[in-house]
Order: C-alpha cells, then sequence, then structure tokens
C-alpha cells in the first residue's frame, strides 16, 4: 500500500487500525457496509492504496478502479440485486457530496432506486 493518509478513516481500515466486518478483501480492495444505508444493500468499495478522489487517478493506479468495478459486480450478484438492478456512484470532491477524501464507489440496491438520489 502506498501513499497511505494517516487520518483517513478508510485507510485506517483498510491498514486494519480501525477493524469493521468487511464484505471482500484482497490484496488492493476491501469492501464493507455503508454506516448509514441508503438501501437495504449499500456497500463501499475501495482501494487499501490511498487516492482521494477519482481526478488522483494516474495510468499507476488505474487498475484500482478496474479492480473495484469488478469486486461490485460480485457483490451485487452475491448480494441478489443483479438481476433486479443497482446503482454505482462515484462522487469527486466536496459539492459531489464526497464526505471522505478517500476514492470510493457505493454499491447501491436491494429497492427500487428513483432519480435524482433522495
Amino acid at each position: 500500500m502506498n501513499n497511505k493518509n494517516s487520518d483517513c478513516i478508510f485507510c485506517k481500515i483498510a491498514t486494519k487500525r480501525v477493524e469493521i466486518p468487511l464484505e471482500y478483501e484482497d490484496e488492493s480492495i476491501i469492501a464493507f457496509n455503508d454506516k448509514e444505508p441508503q438501501a437495504p444493500v449499500h456497500v463501499l468499495i475501495i482501494p487499501k492504496e490511498h487516492i482521494a478522489k477519482i481526478d488522483d487517478i494516474t495510468v499507476n493506479t488505474m487498475k484500482s478502479l478496474g479492480k473495484m468495478m469488478m469486486v461490485a459486480k460480485e457483490l451485487a450478484q452475491k448480494k441478489n440485486i443483479s438481476n433486479s438492478g443497482y446503482r454505482l456512484v462515484i462522487n469527486c470532491g466536496k459539492d459531489s457530496g464526497q464526505l471522505i477524501e478517500h476514492l470510493h464507489i457505493h454499491l447501491i440496491g436491494g429497492r427500487r432506486l428513483t432519480w435524482p438520489p433522495g
């Protein structure tokens, strides 16, 4: 893991300094349930490496984003929301609603989702 941010809660979870139940883990990605779920299924998928936001993806880190998408697909299947549908959300920056400056994908589903969200 490169670029760990000692103040970042997601980095603390990724390095097991804060322990929570995980939905998925491998050498570069972890996933866990959102503490304030917006639907019956609301999982956060993050790279273990600290990448602050989508604007910070580089040629060297873009593999993480692809892996996160594959994990989202696998978790949607595992959670039985793949057939009915689900939403993937990546917020970028404060105005978008990104509360934690560590790249993450919201996997949201398990009920009919409306647009705009709310």
